[in-house]
């Protein structure tokens, strides 16, 4: 493995009744708060409430930026970060899940710069500090809420981007209860579950040696959420199994299962040049794109990991079969199980067909000509994994 320094400043506040932690953390940083959440399924389930209720323990001042994105825009985030500075914002609350989360991280740091937040996004300038924010968890998928990471989309001009910049981006707090994803409906339970696998399966691809405790730190939060979730499906109020998998999607996601080498993310790439064109669900972009990224950069020489993935994840009977075979089974698996669970397999599922591939392999390769840790790609290999996902 590679040398590594793993620093996480985010306190993470979990289990069920635990919103009761929320006046205590937010008055450690002011009482003017801006509340941020996305289409109102917080105001049917009664979490809204909760939140305000627990704000006025500490004579919160409230603002509120409703309406994020499940694919959360650049214009969003400006009108945060317009709030802010007019408001003079103290503290900014994000209540949601992932979505919620990236555009109060952008909200943050751009309400202490003059710099428009797309350029910083785009890596064309960057900061050096932002207001202060916590999160209310109520979906588990991205792992936003205990890193420093972020997704935004450009709706003008069809680009979407992942960022940060820590440590100011990290989350000083986190409440995680489990209860609060009882709501979530069986669609975005599937998407949630596929995006943490993602996150998991992008770590494992890696070029590091030495890696074991790594490798099977990766191996067993698959296999624990592949034990989990057909369960969780058939009985979405299930306490403990929503406890596994909002636990799970952290893991996924805070550096941990990557410490001492970088993974490989063209998939996700890939993905955000699908979503960008066509504003699909993360999630299911990704279960779509990854087997099929999978089988196009298998060869010789790393079919040893994607052996290893196979046997030791997927439980596949290596005897009489070549390692070639071996590591085909074990990606036809994880494409079995996504289907299982109920998520889609073909861009068609969307109604995406071949009219803009040529576009959305030139999203893939916006920020450099080559992409992925793990075995470099060019825009040609975007397209033919594009086409394969058809």
């Amino acid at each position: 493995m590679e040398n590594f320094t793993y620093y996480n400043p985010t306190k993470l506040i979990f289990g069920k009744g635990q919103l009761e932690a929320l006046p205590e953390q937010v008055k450690q940083y002011g009482t003017k708060v801006l509340l941020v959440y996305g289409g109102g399924s917080i105001k049917r389930n009664g979490i809204y409430d909760e939140v305000k209720n627990q704000l006025s323990k500490i004579d919160a001042q409230v603002f509120e930026l409703p309406g994020v994105e499940p694919n959360p825009r650049i214009s969003t985030v400006r009108k945060g970060v317009e709030i802010c500075k007019e408001e003079g914002i103290e503290f900014l609350l994000a209540v949601g899940g992932g979505s919620t989360i990236d555009c109060t991280k952008a909200i943050a740091v751009g309400a202490k710069t003059d710099v428009d937040m797309w350029d910083i996004v785009t890596k064309k300038e960057t900061a050096n500090d932002a207001l202060p924010f916590g999160t209310v968890l109520t979906l588990s998928a991205t792992g936003s809420e205990m890193n420093s990471g972020s997704v935004i989309t450009n709706w003008e001009t069809n680009e979407k981007h992942g960022w940060g910049l820590a440590p100011y981006t990290y989350p000083r707090f986190s409440v995680l209860d489990p209860t609060h994803t009882f709501s979530v409906p069986k669609d975005q339970t599937i998407y949630g579950i596929v995006d943490m696998m993602s996150h998991v399966l992008e770590h494992y691809f890696h070029q590091a040696t030495n890696t074991p405790i790594q490798d099977r730190f990766c191996e067993s939060v698959l296999i624990t959420v592949m034990e989990t979730a057909p369960k969780l499906l058939e009985d979405l109020e299930n306490y403990e199994l929503r406890e596994t998998i909002m636990l799970a999607g952290t893991l996924a996601l805070n550096n941990m299962l990557s410490i001492g080498f970088r993974g490989d993310w063209a998939t996700h790439n890939l993905e955000h040049a699908v979503s960008a064109v066509h504003d699909i669900p993360h999630g299911g972009g990704l279960a779509i794109l990854f087997p099929n990224w999978m089988k196009h950069v298998l060869d010789e020489g790393n079919v040893s990991r994607f052996k290893q993935l196979a046997e030791r994840v997927f439980q596949v009977d290596g005897q009489g079969k070549s390692d070639r075979d071996i590591a085909l089974e074990g990606i036809v698996k994880l494409r079995e199980f996504w289907n299982s669970i109920g998520a889609p397999s073909r861009l068609s599922d969307y109604d995406i067909d071949e009219t803009t591939v040529e576009l959305m392999a030139e999203k893939t390769v916006v920020a450099r000509p080559e992409y992925g840790n793990y075995k470099k790609l060019t825009k040609q290999d975007s397209i033919e994994i594009f086409r394969a996902s058809l």
